[in-house]
């Protein structure tokens, strides 16, 4: 398995994982635009050229707000998401990132456990922000 910058050459790759696990899922337009903003870092895990998983972060100043991580299905459960949010955060203190906030729908018990398991810690709600199906989301900080 190789963790590396995620190119325009993977989003193919990336919006078939994004729509296979996302009732609400971001297009190709959307990472792309994300995707080439010198603020924003997007990471992919490879395995004999076929990603995985994906992960992405915002900056601004010191700190970032993960946008999203996923993980194809029939690979959960393996590590992988630890692995790429482990090592996207050390890219991340490397530019000088101290703090790190995200947001999880409030029944992703799986991922909520993951953060906890990286040094996130609950500390707020959103209510009602999740659609398809309607859903709170739960705000995780994480702080160096």
């Amino acid at each position: 398995m190789t963790f590396r910058e995620m190119l325009v050459e993977d989003l193919d790759q990336v919006v078939e994982i994004e729509n296979s696990l996302f009732s609400v899922p971001w297009s190709k337009e959307g990472f792309f635009t994300f995707l080439i903003k010198d603020e924003s870092m997007f990471f992919v895990v490879e395995e004999k050229g076929k990603i995985l998983g994906y992960c992405s972060m915002q900056i601004v100043l010191d700190e970032g707000d993960i946008l999203n991580v996923a993980v194809r299905r029939e690979r959960q459960k393996e590590g992988i998401g630890y692995f790429l949010v482990d090592s996207m955060l050390m890219m991340a203190e490397a530019r000088g990132v101290r703090t790190v906030h995200l947001e999880v729908r409030e029944g992703n018990d799986t991922a909520r456990r993951l953060y906890q398991r990286l040094g996130f810690t609950e500390d707020g709600l959103r209510k009602n922000y999740y659609t398809n199906p309607l859903e709170n989301a739960v705000l995780m900080t994480r702080r160096k």
